[in-house]
């Protein structure tokens, strides 16, 4: 059994915690800092555990000229209207945001942590935060993630569009220093079409459990609804993240695949009875269907009446329900034919070791 436990804030994370629900807002905010208020306190409303945000700025994660010279936007970026660097110079989490953040999320009784995108804002932003998250694109950025590691705080790694060699490369890295790592599957194609659901390849997670037995698994979702969650959550994973908005017709680059209050409820509902259902590994009796053992199942009977010193033959037996806690059931019908009969016998009475002799 994987034994590594650790916390993020005031949450207890292992093998055997529920499952934690960070609730990203990415870009979401829209550039306001009132927005990025009010959307705390509304995943905090809805059930999430932890907020999530994005520390940037534009010219730290992205080429202008670079992206103006791919030749045309690619992937989920072919629907925004405004240049690669225009739209991640709106999505900025200004460093200035920080503390009110932090502040705000203490008050909704949540988690606040980020993924930094800029190395040289990592030691402004680390004394605000429980956790940190390591954005799938930046996966071969080692630099960046091993400032992370050194900080001795959770690690959220993502692992969307990256392959088994790089992550296995960057999660011993990281083991050499922390240990507290949540490994999560993911995949960034962020155009919340419905066919994404063929490359999401849950069944990863039971390659890193194999790999990496003493992590905590994780699933970074951008689908659409919770069936990854679920099936994530029955493969073992007890770290959820997916984005969070009030509103999927916001015009935005990731309204339109996040989850709302609505579906995030939805989301948390379910989860928490999966979790219920999942239970434990031992096969046993439970307390709920105890007095179904004697209603459903069958026991010996007799067919007709009987008396005193008959010797049992089957055909004095029927098999019949319900079966009462003292009653001879039909796999034991060997251990009682050709024995006689202490007492005369009611038909339809069910025969009990004690009326053999």
């Amino acid at each position: 059994m994987n034994q590594n436990n650790f916390n993020i804030g005031n949450s207890q994370i292992n093998s055997e915690s529920r499952t934690y629900f960070i609730a990203d807002i990415a870009a979401n905010h829209d550039g306001d800092l009132n927005r990025a208020t009010e959307l705390i306190y509304m995943a905090k409303e809805a059930g999430a555990d932890a907020i999530k945000f994005q520390h940037f700025k534009a010219e730290t994660i992205v080429s202008d000229f670079g992206f103006k010279n791919v030749g045309s936007k690619l992937s989920h970026q072919e629907t925004w209207k405004k240049s690669i660097y225009e739209v991640y110079k709106d999505a900025e989490v200004p460093l200035t945001w920080t503390k009110f953040l932090h502040k705000t999320c203490k008050k909704a009784d949540m988690d606040f942590f980020t993924s930094p995108y800029d190395i040289n804002e990592m030691d402004a932003i680390n004394n605000f935060i429980s956790a940190y998250k390591v954005g799938s694109g930046d996966i071969t950025f080692h630099d960046i993630v091993m400032k992370m590691a050194k900080y001795q705080k959770p690690m959220l790694v993502a692992t969307g569009a990256s392959d088994i060699s790089e992550v296995t490369e960057l999660i011993n890295k990281i083991k050499k220093i922390n240990n507290h790592i949540v490994l999560m599957q993911c995949n960034t194609n962020y155009t919340a079409s419905a066919e994404n659901f063929r490359y999401i390849h849950l069944n990863v997670l039971k390659s890193y459990a194999k790999l990496f037995p003493d992590v905590i698994l994780g699933l970074s979702d951008h689908t659409l609804g919770h069936t990854t969650v679920l099936g994530a959550v029955t493969l073992g994973a007890k770290v959820i993240e997916k984005h969070f908005t009030d509103n999927n017709d916001l015009n935005g680059p990731d309204h339109k695949f996040s989850m709302n209050p609505t579906t995030w409820k939805e989301m948390i509902n379910r989860t928490r009875e999966l979790e219920l259902a999942l239970g434990g590994t031992i096969k046993k009796v439970e307390e709920n269907e105890k007095e179904t053992v004697v209603v459903q199942r069958r026991c010996l009977r007799a067919s007709r009446d009987l008396i005193k010193d008959n010797i049992i033959t089957e055909d004095m037996i029927e098999i019949l329900r319900p079966a009462p806690n003292d009653a001879i059931l039909p796999h034991e019908i060997d251990k009682i034919i050709g024995k006689k009969l202490k007492n005369n016998f009611v038909r339809g009475s069910h025969f009990k070791y004690s009326d053999i002799k």
